[in-house]
């Protein structure tokens, strides 16, 4: 129940610094790593 927990703040926290990164290289490295905790496969992001 805590990991479930923390993954969610984890995961909050990637796509608040995917929405709010300075620059684009920022934005997409926050994107994907929250993909990536998500676990969509790579063949379905764009």
């Amino acid at each position: 129940m805590l990991k479930e927990k923390y993954d969610s703040i984890v995961k909050r926290n990637l796509y608040t610094r995917y929405k709010t990164a300075p620059t684009e290289e920022e934005k997409e490295k926050a994107r994907q790593e929250y993909l990536d905790r998500k676990g969509m496969h790579s063949s379905f992001r764009w």
